[in-house]
């Protein structure tokens, strides 16, 4: 403060005015007075500009004003997410530190702390997307996914890895301070593994180069963000990623073959036991990311690593019907727009669980099953009562029956 207050004398001059322009203090109050481009400016109002710079990116300004407990989280995720409660605790503690982290003004005495960024590991339509775009719903913080097959090196044609922060500052509005604080999902990553590959490959545009382009994002860098800039004279604002939460995710299918050697019997990889209160799957070690293809520096910059096991045929029926936006629930509301009521049989909901399971696309296969089955009723779309049996589903009888 005492720098700054010099730099304004030094920019400024003696001012025989008695009056702040900022706070309007007058008389004796004032101990100094400094005159800066045509205002007058007293060393309080100085003091709290000189406070107001010297707080870090990511404080209290920018974070979640209402910051929810680890608990809170757990049951918010809850509503929306079915199963998962080792992976649902892992996410709600380690958000909730992060954003701890940014609230936290240190003082120059104190230890800083470090980001954990986050790995989320399990099959395809699991839920892994669901959670991290959850989390940023309850901390109502800007949020965006990031598809990592579609990002390749600089200099090559396609998305480099600073498209995260065009995208990042959109969702936040164009406030750069705002998304400073926001969540990044990156999906896929596990598609970057180079494994298979011998010194001769010659560069990777898709794997290991974009791999050492995130490295600089999860790690905390200054991107330009041009898009924020408000007058072509003014200077190009940057985004620090110090303070953005990253979480990637992946399938890492064949990854429960590189641990095998050191599990337990019961079972390897995501699907060795359904999600329940004492299953907790084991997550791997930082060895066997490397050795499936991910570079160390990059696996040492997420911290938390969360597995996911595979979703089953009970899980997928809960998911038609239980969470707040549960798919059952939708179709209802669209039907009930054109005066029907739509109802789903005990059966018909089992039927669906396991035609989507039989497709192996998880929780986003109960969509394809539902549009197949509806497609009749919705473009006919009188009104009445619309029951939906196992037969419907199953497609041995001729028509659907209405009611009303």
């Amino acid at each position: 403060m005492a720098e700054m207050a010099q730099r304004g004398r030094i920019g400024g001059r003696a001012c025989s005015e008695s009056t702040c322009s900022f706070c309007g203090r007058t008389g004796s109050s004032l101990s100094a007075l400094v005159a800066v481009s045509g205002a007058s400016i007293c060393a309080v109002c100085l003091g709290e500009c000189a406070r107001i710079l010297d707080t870090p990116a990511g404080a209290a300004e920018v974070a979640p004003t209402a910051l929810p407990k680890p608990r809170e989280i757990h049951d918010f995720l809850d509503g929306y997410v079915i199963g998962h409660q080792h992976a649902k605790r892992c996410l709600s503690v380690a958000v909730y530190n992060h954003y701890k982290r940014l609230r936290r003004l240190r003082s120059p005495a104190e230890a800083e702390i470090g980001k954990s960024n986050v790995l989320l590991l399990g099959p395809s339509g699991t839920g892994k997307t669901l959670l991290a775009e959850t989390l940023a719903r309850t901390l109502e913080v800007p949020f965006v996914s990031i598809d990592a097959t579609a990002l390749t090196e600089a200099g090559y044609v396609g998305d480099d890895v600073d498209i995260v922060a065009e995208r990042l500052l959109q969702a936040a509005g164009g406030d750069v301070s705002r998304a400073g604080c926001g969540i990044v999902y990156i999906d896929e990553v596990d598609k970057l593994a180079a494994r298979g590959e011998g010194p001769g490959h010659g560069r990777d545009v898709s794997g290991e180069g974009v791999q050492q382009a995130l490295l600089r994002l999860l790690e905390g860098s200054r991107i330009p963000v041009p898009q924020a800039r408000r007058s072509p004279r003014a200077p190009v604002p940057e985004l620090d990623t110090r303070e953005v939460l990253f979480i990637c995710g992946g399938a890492f299918a064949g990854l429960g073959r590189v641990m095998a050697g050191r599990r337990h019997a019961g079972g390897i990889g995501f699907a060795a036991t359904p999600d329940g209160a004492a299953a907790v799957p084991q997550a791997p070690a930082a060895d066997d990311l490397v050795a499936y293809g991910l570079l160390p520096e990059l696996v040492g910059r997420l911290a938390v690593t969360v597995p996911l096991d595979a979703l089953d045929a009970k899980r997928l029926r809960r998911i038609l019907t239980e969470p707040h936006d549960a798919l059952v629930r939708q179709y209802q509301t669209l039907f009930a727009m054109d005066g029907c009521r739509l109802v789903f049989t005990s059966e018909a909901l089992q039927l669906v669980a396991e035609e989507a399971l039989a497709a192996g696309t998880g929780a986003r296969g109960l969509r394809s099953v539902l549009e197949r089955v509806l497609l009749e009723p919705m473009y006919t779309a009188t009104d009445g009562e619309l029951v939906i049996s196992g037969e419907d589903v199953a497609g041995t009888r001729g028509g659907l029956r209405r009611t009303g």
